[in-house]
């Protein structure tokens, strides 16, 4: 027991702290108005996803025109922070808010679930379909490619956070976090695992399968990879992952974590989408862009 204790101690010590990192999670300070990198992070995925958004509906073949993507980052942003908070009040503290519901609305205090965000952004571009009778899938494979850039800056801005961190390691990259929850321990820097995994891994599948192949053009196959490599990306590294304090029972319980059973549906949601994804081929009517000629599927 005490020679486990020393060498605890003995890897604290030789690991590298988050406070000598020089990060702060205000990015801005005037005193009275204070912008932080997290909403920095939202700020900016939103943009870039945007900007690859017209990127691709430029190319042939796309499900909807130009016209229709201001719409459509609207909507999706709207779903973004909706559903990402409602997700969370009911995900991972149902209890908590239905005792304080007035704090839902304090979204300057974090607390945003990603399997969340993604039932408000389908939502969302479920209901532009319908309103502009536009291929509310093919719409989805579109934004699925546009997504990991927003989800690689939301874990870098996790880790400035010094929140989500993993459990305690000995590997030389371990991170002390500060606070009482994290303890003296090195951690895995989770954040970061997530970050690649999610945010450049994921990017580098869908621009693959969108530029050089014709994935497109299978109505639900984008979408199905996107479903399908973040819910697996998710699931494998909750296991380096430390719940949430108030879900520590509820993980003990059911031998999973929360993150872990709403990846489930994505990874079987997302594997029939790939495999189903050449029989709707043939349906696939693009939207010809202002002034320029739709493309037909080979």
């Amino acid at each position: 027991m005490i020679d486990a204790l020393l060498t605890s101690m003995s890897v604290a010590d030789n690991a590298v702290r988050w406070t000598d990192l020089g990060l702060d999670p205000v990015a801005i300070d005037l005193g009275f108005f204070q912008l932080r990198w997290y909403s920095l992070a939202y700020l900016f995925g939103i943009i870039i996803g945007w900007w690859y958004l017209l990127k691709l509906l430029a190319q042939p073949g796309a499900p909807m025109a130009r016209r229709h993507a201001d719409d459509m980052v609207f909507n999706t942003t709207l779903g973004i922070i909706l559903g990402g908070r409602l997700g969370y009040v009911l995900f991972y503290r149902p209890v908590y808010y239905l005792e304080n519901p007035l704090e839902i609305f304090q979204l300057w205090d974090g607390g945003m679930s990603f399997h969340g965000g993604v039932i408000g952004v389908s939502l969302g571009i479920v209901w532009l379909a319908r309103r502009q009778k536009l291929d509310w899938l093919r719409i989805h494979d579109y934004v699925a490619c546009c997504i990991p850039p927003g989800l690689f800056l939301g874990r870098l801005a996790n880790f400035v956070n010094a929140e989500l961190w993993g459990r305690t390691t000995d590997l030389p990259w371990g991170i002390v976090f500060p606070g009482d929850g994290a303890g003296p321990l090195p951690r895995h820097p989770s954040q970061l695992y997530e970050a690649g995994l999610e945010g450049v891994v994921l990017f580098l599948i869908l621009a693959f399968l969108f530029w050089k192949t014709r994935a497109r053009y299978q109505p639900g196959k984008l979408v199905g990879t996107f479903l399908l490599v973040y819910g697996i990306s998710r699931f494998l590294l909750e296991y380096v992952r430390e719940a949430d304090n108030h879900l520590m029972e509820f993980a003990r319980i059911t031998h999973l974590h929360m993150g872990q059973w709403l990846s489930l549906p994505m990874i079987l949601g997302g594997l029939y989408l790939v495999l189903s994804a050449k029989r709707r081929a043939e349906r696939v009517r693009p939207i010809p862009a202002e002034g320029g000629p739709a493309d037909a599927p080979a």
